[in-house]
């Protein structure tokens, strides 16, 4: 495997509440590699964003990282000074965000913006000035001299998405976070932006954070995907292989719901009954059992681990400790009363 930049271990992300604390994120564990694209996938409410903002440190007053580690290049982020955690936003680690409209300043040009990111990092006027022209043309913006001197207002959505992520690769960061840079584009525009980081990851060699909620994109830009529900990863592994052959019941699930992922066999989508459970009232045992149709009474009594299989997967259900596959007619009667030897040295080894 090439050189990991960021390695994620049992992060634990906390929210401060009228109603006491809540985890929004628990045992979240992952690695990304140089030049490597993960997509950390989910519905809303699955903790995606809280695990990215947890990376760069960006949570509201109410939140905390409670444990775990975030190792950048070796060096460990959980602890670091808000002076500390500045210098390495924008400089090693920086992020798109899905509106750019909520982070583009509507009363400074493009040119000001990109030139205030440069030189609040050490760059001087004149080469910034310079260098603002050159980001706008690695991201092919139309007509680049024009638009330095534009307001953000000036600028179609697609435009104003490539001049934040001209902003997020002024200083040639290591680790781009791309927090549903795509969601509000239409289906034309974003699948250029999609081709432009692809095309800016190759001659960077930046690794990238992508989370998103549409297995399709995934599909088109990922390397590896980490598939979340409730604030716990379920599911992970190469792209490929996870979504041809998902092995988590919330997987299946959500590659059956939605347009693009089924097969050809299989028209009809399929959606998820219920919702996401709320942080203040979490099920006892696996989170997505009160939802999954392949439920036993194991899932409803006791937490699975995330168990380890294959080459670089990892799975967090009792169905796969019994060698039992989603998607497939499980009476979950048989399995109740199966013999639960698997389920219990799978649940010890991990």
């Amino acid at each position: 495997m090439s050189e990991v930049v960021l390695r994620v271990r049992e992060l634990r992300t906390q929210f401060r509440t009228r109603h006491g604390v809540v985890d929004a994120v628990r045992d979240v564990s992952f690695d990304i590699a140089r030049g490597e694209t993960v997509a950390l996938v989910g519905e809303s409410g699955s903790g995606k964003s809280v695990t990215a903002l947890s990376i760069l440190q960006l949570l509201e007053s109410t939140g905390s990282i409670a444990s775990g580690s975030i190792e950048f290049a070796g060096r460990e982020l959980v602890g670091l000074s808000d002076k500390q955690m500045r210098d390495v936003r924008g400089r090693e680690i920086s992020m798109i965000f899905q509106d750019p409209s909520t982070c583009l300043d509507p009363v400074f040009t493009i040119e000001d913006q990109l030139v205030e990111a440069l030189t609040i990092h050490g760059t001087s006027r004149k080469a910034a000035k310079s260098r603002a022209l050159e980001l706008l043309e690695m991201v092919r913006m139309p007509d680049p001299k024009t638009r330095l001197s534009s307001y953000p207002h000036e600028l179609s959505g697609g435009q104003r998405q490539r001049a934040m992520i001209a902003t997020a690769l002024a200083l040639d960061p290591k680790l781009i976070i791309a927090d549903e840079p795509t969601t509000a584009l239409d289906v034309t525009v974003q699948a250029q932006i999609l081709d432009l980081l692809r095309t800016l990851q190759s001659e960077t060699g930046a690794a990238v954070l992508f989370v998103t909620h549409d297995l399709g994109v995934v599909a088109e830009i990922a390397d590896r995907v980490v598939v979340m529900y409730a604030g716990n990863v379920v599911e992970q592994g190469s792209v490929f292989d996870v979504l041809k052959d998902p092995k988590n019941p919330y997987t299946a699930a959500l590659l059956s719901s939605m347009p693009g992922t089924v097969s050809s066999r299989e028209q009809r989508l399929t959606p998820i009954e219920g919702v996401v459970p709320s942080l203040f009232d979490m099920p006892e045992g696996c989170r997505f059992a009160p939802r999954c149709v392949h439920a036993w009474s194991k899932c409803h009594a006791e937490p699975p681990p995330l168990i380890d299989f294959g080459v670089d997967r990892q799975n967090r259900c009792w169905l796969q400790a019994k060698g039992v596959e989603p998607g497939l007619d499980v009476d979950s009667a048989q399995v109740d009363t199966a013999d639960s030897d698997a389920v219990e040295t799978a649940g010890a080894a991990s």
